[in-house]
């Protein structure tokens, strides 16, 4: 079951980003990974062609492993710090909670 969805925030765990944080742009489940922004920046060498005006090194994210990140604690005393999720039934709907400060995570998304 995947823990981190489109938008949240999220902190690298491990590896050689570890300590950065950003937004998650895209997750991809069935490969277990995320595209986060500003985080596993790589450098590649572009080709000038229809869809690329400018050649040259453009630099994007890459994909990292889920099991790498973390979702940020949006409120409490651990603001900002990594914490775990978990699930409550919230009117008959499943809603992911903070497991640090207990607090809501999906409350401004649709």
């Amino acid at each position: 079951m995947n823990r981190i969805k489109k938008g949240d925030t999220v902190v690298v765990i491990s590896g050689k980003n570890k300590n950065k944080s950003g937004v998650v742009i895209q997750v991809n489940p069935k490969e277990q990974t995320a595209l986060v922004e500003g985080v596993n920046k790589i450098k590649r060498h572009q080709k000038k062609d229809q869809t690329h005006e400018q050649s040259g090194i453009i630099e994007k994210e890459a994909p990292i492993r889920l099991c790498k990140l973390a979702l940020v604690d949006p409120k409490g005393k651990d603001k900002g710090k990594a914490t775990k999720v978990k699930y409550l039934l919230k009117d008959n709907k499943k809603v992911r909670v903070a497991r640090k400060s207990g607090s809501e995570l999906d409350v401004n998304k649709k």
